[in-house]
Formats: structure tokens, sequence, C-alpha cells
């Protein structure tokens, strides 16, 4: 497992994103798995930096592990902000259109939608959103 220790700052995205795909790319993941693993890192790292701390900044970690058989990555984003499950909150309804929807939940559908498992928990002051996305299938 590898792991980076950063401040949820929306300027640190492109941080995130490069050691996020230097290990997806040591695995020889294709362009489409590598994309859908950016845009849920994205969304989640931007939520963290967005909201966790809101108004101050605090600390990100992010973990990358990969399993084998199938092979999979498995990356953590670990926050000691505000406790927040983003997976409690109910899917938004599509057939309704944009304009009279409710705001957010679209994104953290998104990667729900294009990840193989996304779970989380709170434990010791930390939030840990999880997901999981099957390379070998």
């Amino acid at each position: 497992m590898k792991e980076i220790d950063i401040l949820a700052e929306r300027t640190n995205l492109p941080r995130v994103l490069e050691f996020v795909d230097g290990e997806l790319e040591a695995l020889d993941c294709g362009i489409r798995i590598i994309t859908q693993i950016d845009v849920a890192v994205e969304e989640i790292f931007v939520n963290i930096s967005s909201y966790a701390y809101d108004p101050e900044i605090g600390p990100a970690q992010i973990r990358v592990e990969i399993l084998e058989d199938p092979i999979s990555v498995v990356i953590s984003f670990i926050d000691n902000g505000k406790p927040y499950d983003p997976l409690a909150k109910p899917d938004p309804d599509l057939k309704i259109p944009v304009r009279n929807r409710k705001k957010g939940g679209l994104g953290i559908f998104m990667v729900k939608k294009t990840m193989d498992d996304v779970s989380y928990e709170y434990k010791d002051g930390q939030n840990i959103l999880t997901i999981t996305k099957t390379i070998d299938k």
C-alpha cells in the first residue's frame, strides 16, 4: 500500500491525481479505467477540500492498495473533518429535469455507478471513504 498526506485544497488535486495515476500506470490499466478512477478521485477529493473543514483547511490522506485475484485497486480517502457519510443521501432521481432536482449528490452517484464498491465509515474521528475498481475481470 502506498499513501500520500496532503492538505485538502483544490489546488492539490493535480498532485493527488498524479499519485493515483502513477499506481494505475504501473498496473498497465486501460485509459477507460484510468478515466473512471480519475473522475471518482476528483469528485471525492474536491468534496473533501470544499466541505470537510469549511471554512478552514485540513489534512487528507489518500491510500492506494493493489489487490490480486482479481486485480483491483482500492483507494481510501481519509480526513479529520466534520463527520459526513456521502452514501447516506438517496441517489438523485434522473427522471426529474435538472432544474427541478435538489442540488448535490450527482457526483457521488457517478462514483457509485462507475466503481465496483464504495464504502464509508467514521472511525476514531476520521471520515474514511473507500472506492474499489476491479482491473482484471
